[in-house]
Protein backbone atom coordinates (compact mmCIF):
# COMPACT_ATOMS: atom_id res chain seq x y z
CA UNK A 1 0.00 0.00 0.00
CA UNK A 2 1.19 3.11 -1.03
CA UNK A 3 -0.80 6.53 1.39
CA UNK A 4 -0.22 10.06 0.86
CA UNK A 5 -1.21 11.71 3.72
CA UNK A 6 -1.80 15.68 3.53
CA UNK A 7 -2.84 18.06 6.08
CA UNK A 8 -2.15 21.79 6.12
CA UNK A 9 1.55 21.81 6.50
CA UNK A 10 2.79 18.22 6.73
CA UNK A 11 3.49 18.08 10.48
CA UNK A 12 0.51 16.92 12.74
CA UNK A 13 0.07 14.19 10.46
CA UNK A 14 3.83 12.98 10.57
CA UNK A 15 2.65 11.85 14.17
CA UNK A 16 -0.06 9.73 12.78
CA UNK A 17 2.14 8.75 9.71
CA UNK A 18 4.51 7.02 12.45
CA UNK A 19 1.46 5.33 14.35
CA UNK A 20 0.34 3.94 10.78
CA UNK A 21 3.43 2.64 10.27
CA UNK A 22 3.52 0.94 13.49
CA UNK A 23 0.13 -0.45 13.11
CA UNK A 24 0.53 -1.53 9.51
CA UNK A 25 3.87 -3.12 10.61
CA UNK A 26 1.97 -5.26 13.39
CA UNK A 27 -0.77 -6.35 11.18
CA UNK A 28 1.48 -7.76 8.67
CA UNK A 29 0.47 -5.16 5.86
CA UNK A 30 2.96 -3.53 3.95
CA UNK A 31 2.71 0.21 4.07
CA UNK A 32 4.36 2.83 2.06
CA UNK A 33 3.41 6.21 3.61
CA UNK A 34 4.19 9.79 3.64
CA UNK A 35 3.23 13.11 4.95
CA UNK A 36 2.87 16.10 3.15
CA UNK A 37 1.31 19.79 3.26
CA UNK A 38 -0.93 21.44 0.93
CA UNK A 39 1.46 23.01 -1.33
CA UNK A 40 3.50 19.87 -2.26
CA UNK A 41 1.44 17.44 -2.69
CA UNK A 42 1.19 18.01 -6.50
CA UNK A 43 4.78 17.38 -7.08
CA UNK A 44 4.58 13.53 -5.57
CA UNK A 45 1.53 12.05 -5.66
CA UNK A 46 1.92 9.96 -8.91
CA UNK A 47 3.74 7.83 -6.96
CA UNK A 48 0.88 6.72 -4.57
CA UNK A 49 -2.00 4.74 -4.44
CA UNK A 50 -4.47 6.78 -2.40
CA UNK A 51 -4.53 10.01 -0.53
CA UNK A 52 -5.59 10.45 2.35
CA UNK A 53 -6.56 14.02 3.77
CA UNK A 54 -6.26 15.71 7.50
CA UNK A 55 -9.90 17.11 8.62
CA UNK A 56 -7.99 20.60 8.75
CA UNK A 57 -7.80 20.27 4.99
CA UNK A 58 -11.19 18.93 4.53
CA UNK A 59 -12.17 21.84 2.56
CA UNK A 60 -10.11 20.74 0.23
CA UNK A 61 -11.36 16.99 -0.90
CA UNK A 62 -12.88 18.10 -4.32
CA UNK A 63 -9.90 20.44 -5.49
CA UNK A 64 -7.13 17.26 -4.36
CA UNK A 65 -9.78 14.38 -6.56
CA UNK A 66 -10.33 16.79 -9.30
CA UNK A 67 -6.05 17.47 -9.23
CA UNK A 68 -5.08 13.70 -9.11
CA UNK A 69 -8.12 11.89 -10.05
CA UNK A 70 -6.87 9.25 -7.54
CA UNK A 71 -9.15 7.51 -4.78
CA UNK A 72 -9.24 10.41 -1.67
CA UNK A 73 -10.83 10.74 1.79
CA UNK A 74 -10.86 12.96 4.48
CA UNK A 75 -9.72 10.75 8.07
CA UNK A 76 -12.61 11.84 10.47
CA UNK A 77 -11.58 14.18 13.15
CA UNK A 78 -11.78 12.07 16.12
CA UNK A 79 -9.95 9.06 14.40
CA UNK A 80 -7.24 11.20 13.39
CA UNK A 81 -7.02 12.98 17.18
CA UNK A 82 -6.66 9.70 18.85
CA UNK A 83 -4.66 8.01 15.37
CA UNK A 84 -7.74 5.63 15.72
CA UNK A 85 -5.31 2.80 13.03
CA UNK A 86 -8.28 0.58 12.79
CA UNK A 87 -10.72 2.83 11.66
CA UNK A 88 -8.00 4.16 9.56
CA UNK A 89 -6.65 0.75 8.00
CA UNK A 90 -10.87 0.20 7.23
CA UNK A 91 -10.94 3.33 5.00
CA UNK A 92 -7.81 2.79 3.52
CA UNK A 93 -8.88 -0.71 2.04
CA UNK A 94 -12.17 0.82 1.06
CA UNK A 95 -10.50 3.25 -1.26
CA UNK A 96 -8.22 0.38 -2.82
CA UNK A 97 -11.41 -1.12 -3.46
CA UNK A 98 -12.11 1.76 -5.54
CA UNK A 99 -9.15 1.77 -7.68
Amino acid sequence: MKILLICAGGMSTSILMKKMESYWREAGEELEIKAVGLAEYQDVYQNYDIILMGPQVSYRLKEVKENTGMPCAVIQSFDYAVANCPNIMKLVKKLYAEK
